[in-house]
């Protein structure tokens, strides 16, 4: 008896479309990802090579020569720490006024309410030279130039706008139950807002430190503005005025900015799920 084989059925053209269109948008993508990163690539390409001179410098390097790390820590190592201290405290400072404006604009039902939320974005529009133009007047009245806590006041004012509308997006979608059942317990509204309100809120309060952290960290017209000694000078501007003292060592400059960027890049892959809940979180209530 006569067996008959069956060859398999060609993939549909719609399913071979899809399959190309997956393809060309992941080649899409590698491609835009290798641009993006390729600044950071030559970055950490030429601090390898400290000895080479900006036009010398070998597509790939054929060595491990970490002097120029050497150096840069030697020079820019307390800048570094400069810029720790003031993120650090640009972040406390931001959160402890953006976190109970937006407590207070999310569940206090105020007057206007809106019109400050709006207000608020607002601010986030002026320019940054003028901003520092008007404080240096003031910060010359009040004594904080060339001052830790004012370059961490400034900073500080970088992140507030944006840290009081992403929490009180996220605390604006808060079970009003939840804070009224504290309240029948004997709750005050401070005690509320620090024992129940905070902890529900962790991943809106990680997303905004983190991106005042970003804002302080990578401020220069501050540091710049604010500062007319070398009293108080953060990595920002120690790269600016290193750049200008050793403009032919290149290798050591970059090699200073592949450090200065290592903070940003940790605390960003750190809490990259954080940050992805609390942009979200007040999205649906």
């Amino acid at each position: 008896m006569a067996t008959t084989t069956q060859t398999p059925a060609a993939p549909a053209p719609a399913t071979v479309h899809r399959t190309g269109r997956r393809w060309g948008a992941t080649v899409l993508g590698v491609v835009i990802l290798a641009v993006m990163l390729f600044p950071l690539y030559w970055m950490v390409n030429t601090a390898l090579q400290p000895d080479a001179s900006l036009v010398d410098v070998a597509p790939v390097p054929t060595g491990l020569d970490l002097s120029g790390f050497s150096s840069a820590l030697a020079d820019q190592g307390t800048n570094l720490l400069t810029s720790l201290a003031v993120a650090l405290g640009a972040v406390a400072i931001c959160l402890a006024v953006s976190a109970p404006a937006a407590y207070g604009l999310a569940q206090f039902g105020l007057r206007g309410g809106r019109t400050i939320v709006f207000g608020t974005l607002i601010t986030q529009m002026v320019p940054g030279i003028v901003i520092a133009n008007a404080l240096y007047s003031a910060y010359v009245d009040l004594g904080l130039v060339n001052s830790y806590f004012g370059l961490m006041l400034a900073d500080a004012s970088l992140g507030i706008p944006f840290a009081i509308v992403l929490m009180r997006a996220f605390m604006v979608s808060i079970p009003r139950e939840v804070i009224e059942a504290a309240e029948v317990d004997g709750a005050g509204r401070v005690r509320t807002f620090v024992r129940v309100v905070l902890p529900m809120s962790r991943n809106s309060l990680i997303t905004a430190g983190l991106f005042s952290f970003l804002y302080a960290w990578s401020d220069f017209m501050f540091a710049l503005t604010l500062n007319t000694t070398d009293d108080v000078k953060p990595i920002t501007l120690g790269i600016y005025q290193y750049i200008g003292a050793h403009v032919g060592d290149w290798g050591s400059v970059m090699a200073a900015s592949v450090l200065s960027a290592v903070p940003a890049a940790v605390l960003l892959v750190l809490s990259q799920k954080y940050i992805a809940a609390g942009i979200t979180g007040g999205s649906v209530k």
